[in-house]
């Protein structure tokens, strides 16, 4: 059996230069990168059913309560909706201008007769891409939803499937879309974890969209909406997006991002009572995050991290340092000294050559006392190329050796 057919994570631990890493746990009194505000009381607790709160740029979790179990998402799945649209027009399928009709089934089941949150939109009139964004942003509108949907996708359900197809392609496994509003379905399902990193992507690969998430408010011929975002507005936390949710069977939720001090939090929070709740919640998560967590450096520039096991290669490792040849930094509870930190390296093995120079081949997982949880990418420093028959040969067999030691 070849190397190839063996699979496998390979942990090992890191040296965290001046301060030492021993068996992988660590005591560390670093400097944030950014000024010292009010220190962390305590472990932050929540009244939702299900919570997260994520660094947008690391992609490092902070907070998380039920992050991973399925749930109704109610109208917060409208950013898979969103999503499907701004990937069309990002390949050019669809332009701002283009006008999608407002079929009966949209007019039905998601405008004025259907006693939802809608657009209003006249039955079989056509209205324009970039009206159904902000229509479905700002006001929430199951029409203008569908009618993205049907002209996308042909159907809803034919839409659904698209939905589920472009999470799979972004990374989401677990959820699951059967209609483009969030109207309840009993198969219609997300986690508060991939509803947060279904913001992020949207936030990262379509900021010329984005930027409609901040709007506070949208005149549509007779109307006029106003965000349901409750969190718009308020100058400390300085929220610009995303999106609320509410049926009865998914209870009150909402999908949120900030930028303070040059660092954005996403959070969300599912299954609370009501609109109070949801409005204190998110805040009380945000709050937290923002006055508990900073940015610090734990490497220098181009300085080699640690290093992985190369099988079959002319040395038998490789040294490591961050992506991008610049500092490594993570985000860790603003703690005084003293805070103990677990760190790994993580990456899948055997690791064969050749391995290239900037190569991305592993992760540091840096863990604190309190499960706050960052990865950062790490790259070779070097070249490994391929090793004589005869040294690919041995290592295979030591491998197996290995691997078999520890079935």
């Amino acid at each position: 059996m070849g190397l190839s057919e063996a699979p496998m994570i390979v942990r090992r631990a890191a040296t965290l230069c001046s301060a030492v890493l021993l068996a992988g746990l660590l005591i560390l009194g670093l400097a944030p990168a950014t000024p010292a505000l009010a220190q962390a009381s305590g472990e932050f607790t929540t009244r939702a059913k299900r919570a997260i709160l994520m660094d947008a740029e690391s992609g490092s979790v902070l907070f998380q309560f039920n992050a991973d179990e399925l749930a109704p998402p109610a109208s917060m799945s409208k950013l898979m909706t969103l999503e499907v649209l701004f990937q069309a027009m990002k390949q050019g399928k669809v332009k701002p201008e283009d006008e999608f009709m407002m079929s009966e089934y949209a007019w039905r089941t998601g405008g004025a007769p259907s006693g939802t949150s809608a657009m209003f939109v006249p039955i079989n009139t056509r209205a324009r891409v970039d009206e159904l964004i902000q229509g479905i942003i700002i006001q929430s509108g199951n029409d203008a939803s569908i009618a993205v949907a049907e002209a996308l996708g042909g159907t809803e359900q034919g839409f659904a499937k698209m939905m589920e197809e472009e999470a799979r392609r972004i990374g989401l496994t677990k959820s699951t879309f059967r209609n483009s509003t969030g109207l309840h379905d009993p198969e219609h399902l997300m986690t508060a974890r991939e509803l947060a990193l279904l913001a992020r992507h949207i936030i990262r690969e379509h900021p010329e969209h984005y930027k409609i998430f901040a709007q506070r408010e949208f005149a549509y011929r007779k109307h006029k909406f106003y965000n349901r975002n409750p969190l718009l507005g308020d100058e400390a936390l300085a929220v610009d997006g995303l999106k609320t949710g509410h049926t009865k069977e998914a209870g009150y939720g909402i999908v949120f991002s900030s930028v303070t001090e040059g660092r954005r939090l996403i959070g969300v929070v599912m299954g609370l009572a009501d609109e109070k709740e949801r409005r204190e919640e998110a805040r009380r998560l945000l709050e937290w995050g923002q006055r508990s967590f900073a940015n610090f450096t734990l490497f220098d520039a181009d300085q080699e991290v640690g290093h992985a096991r190369v099988w079959g290669g002319t040395q038998l490792y490789v040294p490591l340092s961050a992506k991008g040849g610049g500092p490594l930094n993570v985000v860790l509870p603003r703690f005084p000294a003293n805070q103990r930190l677990r760190a790994e390296i993580v990456y899948n093995g055997p690791l064969k050559p050749p391995v290239k120079k900037g190569d991305e081949i592993a992760r540091l997982r840096v863990t604190s006392t309190s499960n706050a949880t960052t990865e950062v990418p790490l790259v070779a420093m070097e070249d490994v190329e391929p090793a004589t028959v005869w040294r690919r040969g041995m290592d295979s067999l030591v491998f197996l050796a290995l691997r078999w030691a520890n079935l």
